[in-house]
């Protein structure tokens, strides 16, 4: 990894080189007034930037939705730790002790925490092409740099670079050697009900995990990777076993007579990350709620915060059940000793992964997105919410855009969009949610708790 040093070099460098103001640019900077908080659209601006340059990263560099889920967790809390860092503090901080003038500019803050930890990580992560790293450093420059222009010049500008250069140098310190990228938690085991990866026609070799490493990461906030053990796979003689068995294998099948076309639809749109899908849930309510920075910053914190952490326990979750999938499931039926079960060696799912099916990694992370954004704004949602699907299994003229009116009934719906899918039995989606809920709730009784009454006390 870079150093935070070389970072602020090279970024200031690039700020002073680029003095125009790109469209797409982090909003400009709300003038103090006597220390009060500016709005939360930089804080916004910069977690969409996040999102849409942690995501478009190959799967092996990190793009997959736990490895993003970890580098967000990264990129927010240190975010947060750059608002909170300025004036008089209303939360304990993540990592950063150090505080700032009030009449710091809070926009440039975070502008410099968020650019600064994603500079380090694109310029750190592996199994990177160097011309594509080049790219993605040239264009978050580009974009720090506008960030900055919209900024007035002056001390206000330099204490809050100050502020975001500190909160994103204190997240690298601790990030440092915390296991990302590291050793796979597989190991194969061909007895029944245990995981087996498929075989890509095209090349021979199995369909592995892109980044099978994120259980063994260090968790943000968690004790530790295995706090939220789930109760596991149910026993495969089991009655229960059965009846969930032959419920995916009917309405999961790629070419099922009992799913409908709606559920079809509902189950390849649920292919869009998490980390992108409530990312732009948490904006938009902010925003129509007119959070303020701090608020928008630490509200996106404790999401990403819960994210990452679940991210790492359902990882550390897969690898130490590694239960089987549907499909090796079904094609292996004679192997199970339940007589409720009966083998199809041509069977396949609608849509495949290529990891432990238990528990539902997809919901690990919308529990714990749930739970925070459910805290803060409670279930059922006044006009609404919307999500916006960037599923690659998505037909042409399918709707991208869908509205919700309570997080329950998304947590509900996905729970069967995993079955329809054929990817999950519906105790993996079940004990999935649970962990993800668990976690969101572990970490908001955690962390960024405030020191005195403040407007949005949990």
């Amino acid at each position: 990894m870079r150093s935070s040093r070389m970072f602020v070099g090279v970024m200031t460098a690039a700020a002073l080189a680029l003095t125009s103001v790109s469209a797409s640019s982090a909003q400009a900077v709300t003038d103090h007034d006597h220390g009060s908080s500016a709005s939360g659209d930089a804080v916004r601006a910069w977690d969409e930037i996040a999102v849409n340059t942690l995501i478009s990263l190959p799967g092996p560099a990190g793009g997959a939705p736990p490895a993003a889920a970890v580098h967000m967790a990264m990129v927010q809390g240190a975010v947060f730790d750059a608002v909170n860092a300025i004036g008089h503090r209303h939360f304990r901080p993540y990592l950063l002790v150090k505080r700032y003038p009030r009449w710091a500019s809070e926009d440039a803050a975070v502008a410099a925490a968020s650019a600064g930890v994603l500079h380090n990580i694109l310029a750190g992560v592996p199994n990177l092409p160097e011309a594509t790293r080049t790219t993605m450093l040239s264009t978050l420059a580009t974009q720090y740099a506008d960030a900055l222009a919209d900024v007035p010049d002056g001390w206000a500008e330099k204490a809050g670079i100050a502020a975001g250069e500190a909160a994103a140098a204190a997240m690298i310190a601790a990030r440092t050697g915390d296991g990302r990228f590291g050793p796979s938690q597989w190991v194969p085991n061909d007895a029944p009900g245990h995981w087996s990866p498929l075989t890509d026609p095209a090349t021979g070799l199995p369909v592995l995990d892109p980044t099978p490493w994120v259980g063994g990461v260090q968790p943000f906030v968690l004790k530790s990777a295995s706090q939220f053990r789930t109760r596991g796979p149910l026993g495969l003689d089991t009655a229960r076993y059965a009846a969930e068995f032959n419920e995916v294998k009917q309405i999961g099948a790629l070419e099922s007579t009992t799913r409908t076309t709606t559920q079809t639809y509902i189950a390849r749109w649920w292919q869009s990350t998490p980390v992108r899908s409530w990312n732009e849930v948490g904006r938009e309510l902010s925003m129509r709620n007119g959070l303020d920075a701090l608020d928008t910053a630490r509200l996106l914190a404790l999401q990403n915060l819960s994210a990452g952490d679940a991210a790492i326990s359902c990882w550390n979750d897969k690898y130490h059940w590694d239960f089987w999938r549907p499909w090796n499931a079904i094609h292996r039926a004679a192997e199970d000793g339940n007589p409720a079960t009966t083998p199809d060696p041509d069977w396949a799912p609608l849509i495949a992964a290529p990891y432990p099916e238990h528990p539902s990694g997809h919901l690990c992370l919308d529990g714990a997105n749930v739970r925070v954004l459910w805290k803060y704004f409670g279930d059922r949602i006044d006009g609404g919410f919307s999500i916006t699907s960037i599923s690659a299994f998505l037909q042409p003229g399918d709707v991208t855009v869908r509205s919700f009116d309570s997080f329950s009934q998304v947590l509900a719906e996905i729970v069967e969009a995993r079955i329809w899918a054929g990817l999950h039995f519906r105790n993996a989606d079940r004990q999935g949610k649970a962990l993800g809920l668990g976690v969101g709730s572990y970490v908001v009784a955690h962390e960024l708790q405030p020191f005195r009454h403040h407007h949005h006390d949990w």
